[in-house]
């Protein structure tokens, strides 16, 4: 079957529930999952080593939420923005996935996806070390069980591949909800 972007919308589109209900940790973070062109892609980002966090991982562009955003949404936009320079307007967003926690940092992060029919025009600041522009259908395909020894194991850990990069953790998380929806 062949998956356009008509029909990742029509399949990935979700109620949105933004909110920040409860943030006793202080951990809580937002991503945005962009989906463009002909050939339905993602964009990517690679963490430069120097991080504190994450340091040279594959993530959505996202970060940490802030008191000043309105709600875990707009993290995900502004985030967006300061990252890859990418304007997305909050009517843009079609759905979002399930709250995942990350491993080693214990962030809570909560997916947004978006469409685009072309591709955005990317600027990327400091905390991007490289942007990848990822085929959406065939990096699902990629999708194995983590046997990583190095990375925390919980029940359901996976990896996806693109070209040299692994994809694991939080990510491949999110990727499978992505793959369990499409693809299975």
């Amino acid at each position: 079957m062949m998956l356009d972007l008509v029909l990742i919308k029509k399949t990935l589109a979700s109620p949105l529930t933004p909110e920040v209900l409860n943030n006793n940790t202080g951990k809580l973070s937002a991503v945005l999952i962009i989906i463009y062109g002909k050939i339905p892609t993602i964009i990517m980002t690679e963490r430069p080593k120097t991080m504190n966090h994450h340091a040279g991982e594959i993530s959505f562009p996202g970060g940490t939420w802030n008191v000043k955003d309105h709600d875990l949404l707009s993290t995900a936009i502004r985030e967006t923005k300061e990252e890859l320079g990418i304007e997305i307007e909050r009517e843009s967003i079609i759905g979002q996935l399930k709250t995942v926690t990350t491993l080693n940092s214990g962030f809570k992060i909560t997916p947004f996806i978006t469409i685009m029919d072309a591709t955005p025009e990317i600027h990327p600041n400091s905390e991007i070390a490289s942007v990848l522009k990822i085929p959406l259908i065939p990096l699902l395909n990629t999708m194995q069980d983590d046997t990583d020894p190095n990375h925390k194991s919980i029940q359901e850990m996976f990896v996806f591949t693109f070209n040299n990069h692994i994809i694991w953790g939080a990510s491949a998380r999110m990727l499978r909800q992505i793959h369990t929806k499409l693809i299975s």
